[in-house]
């Protein structure tokens, strides 16, 4: 980036070499596949002299320059080489494919247009001197966010970044039921707890004078038994290499195994039950527990994971020479030697793992954690208390707001779009910058996690945002860059409604809206 002061330049650099390898994936052909009150306050530093801009072409393909940008890489000219990379895999229909097949017909997709150059990186003074005015953006976004198809409750909000000034609320304190937005707060609550360089780690432990092996859970969902681990996951297999490796040191061929699940307490069955979109939530699984290959999404979940990952390593030792006779439940003592270690990747990878493809899996992980690092009890309740306690001590507005699980998946929870709104500037906050992961993780409108298939026009590349679905409720959050640069933060929650498309295509016109607001 030519323009960005040479102060700049090495912290743009780090954001972009974080990203480079995810949206590199997004870019090219083979997608990877991968579920009452209380205005926002300020927070210290947002209202200082942060300023974000970006240059954003007449279609809207551009992402802001600061820190919520950190999804480029950019090239010289502004134009994030993950969209250069994808328009030129699809020349041939001369326009951009972002997951969706052409419509039937003469039409033809549109050229894919070019961002216009950067003008200020991160710590730079914005060139944009206002934000888009309240009474035009309530023209905007009044009579889409009144469309039928958004149901007879609502939620919305829009709030200015640079300054954490409210631009625009319709019920903004209404808390309704959140889905997946939960993720928001569950990440915010994790990453302040136990920081983002926070590893979860799964060891095997040999007790004294005895022959037996513990396999420990550390409540890393991401532990992998598959040969060839992607994103850096924890992997069983070196587990048991190690493990007999240690073993053999000792002269011991020959073990008991036993598995120990007990970091976690209460019931391992989320309120919803037995669902596909959900494991067991316990300490020690591999692979989310799936039954099959797939690595994201809903699919058939094995009923006991914690035994399951046991059998699983017993197998693996085997093919090391140590014979593990059949695994059964137990408790490490203080007393046992640790043989290996693996660790999960760190914190703020997980994180962003979670947000992109809305994991289910990991989202309770973090809550569990986020009460343990707290003192709290690691069940749905303790989980859902110790995510509560840390967005206070943050100074997140919590009216109205109701934490029964870290996914989402509970009905029963409560966020208003002055919640959500309110954690997205925490996050953006350039004195949190251990929060960052919450904006990076935000599924891209058009390229990653749950926003794949959506945007094919209009705002793709512009709307970050996390979704949230169930059945009657939809919902967005996230972040946009306005047709004149001004980063934007906004929340748009409805329930009761009865048509899931429509529902889901009126929220993402009032996020395409949004990022076409010259509104001033």
């Amino acid at each position: 980036m030519a323009r960005v002061a040479d102060a700049v330049r090495p912290r743009l650099a780090r954001a972009a070499d974080s990203v480079r390898p995810r949206l590199a994936r997004a870019a090219g052909p083979r997608v990877a596949r991968l579920g009452r009150d209380g205005s926002p306050q300020v927070p210290l530093g947002v209202a200082r002299t942060w300023r974000y801009t970006a240059g954003a072409a007449t279609a809207g393909l551009a992402l802001a320059a600061g820190v919520v940008s950190a999804a480029g890489p950019w090239d010289a000219s502004g134009q994030r080489t993950a969209e250069r990379y994808r328009a030129a895999a699809h020349e041939r229909t001369r326009g951009a494919d972002h997951g969706r097949a052409p419509a039937p017909g003469p039409r033809t997709p549109r050229p894919a247009p070019s961002a216009a150059a950067v003008l200020t990186g991160l710590g730079g003074v914005s060139t944009v001197k206002s934000a888009p005015g309240g009474k035009a953006l309530a023209d905007l976004l009044d009579p889409l966010l009144k469309a039928p198809a958004l149901g007879p409750r609502r939620s919305a909000a829009v709030v200015d970044v640079t300054t954490g000034r409210p631009l625009y609320g319709t019920g903004s304190g209404t808390a309704l039921t959140p889905a997946s937005t939960t993720k928001i707060a569950t990440a915010v609550a994790a990453l302040s707890a136990l920081g983002p360089d926070h590893r979860l780690t799964t060891r095997a432990a040999l007790e004294p004078d005895t022959k037996e092996v513990v396999l420990v859970g550390g409540g890393d969902p991401t532990l992998t038994a598959r040969e060839d681990p992607a994103d850096g996951s924890a992997s069983l297999r070196a587990l048991a290499r190690d493990t007999a490796a240690a073993l053999a040191q000792r002269g011991l061929r020959e073990v008991t195994l036993s598995y120990d699940k007990t970091l976690y307490a209460g019931s391992e069955r989320h309120p919803i039950g037995v669902n596909d979109n959900l494991a067991p939530v316990t300490a020690l699984m591999t692979d989310e527990a799936r039954t099959d290959d797939s690595t994201g999404g809903p699919a058939p979940r094995v009923p006991d994971p914690a035994a399951d990952a046991a059998r699983r390593f017993g197998d693996l030792l085997g093919e090391h020479g140590i014979e593990a006779r059949p695994p059964g439940p137990s408790k490490a003592t203080t007393r046992a030697t640790t043989l290996a270690t693996v660790a999960s990747p760190p914190l703020s990878a997980l994180v962003e793992r979670m947000l992109t493809h809305s994991d289910n899996d990991i989202a309770e992980a973090l809550a569990r954690h986020t009460a343990l690092a707290t003192g709290g009890r690691a069940d749905f309740a303790g989980a859902g208390q110790a995510i509560r306690t840390q967005l206070a001590k943050l100074g997140v507005p919590l009216t109205g707001a109701v934490f029964r699980d870290g996914s989402g998946l509970d009905r029963r929870n409560r966020l208003s779009a002055d919640v959500l709104t309110a954690l997205l500037l925490t996050s953006a906050d350039p004195a949190r910058p251990a929060l960052r992961p919450v904006l990076t993780g935000l599924p891209v409108a058009g390229f990653t996690g749950t926003l794949t298939h959506r945007y094919a026009d209009g705002a793709a590349g512009v709307v970050r945002a996390k979704t949230g679905t169930l059945t009657g409720v939809n919902a967005l959050a996230g972040t946009v860059v306005d047709h004149s640069g001004r980063l934007l933060a906004f929340a748009f929650l409805a329930s009761d409604t009865t048509d899931p498309v429509a529902a889901q295509t009126t929220l993402d016109k009032a996020a395409t809206a949004l990022a076409g607001c010259g509104c001033r």
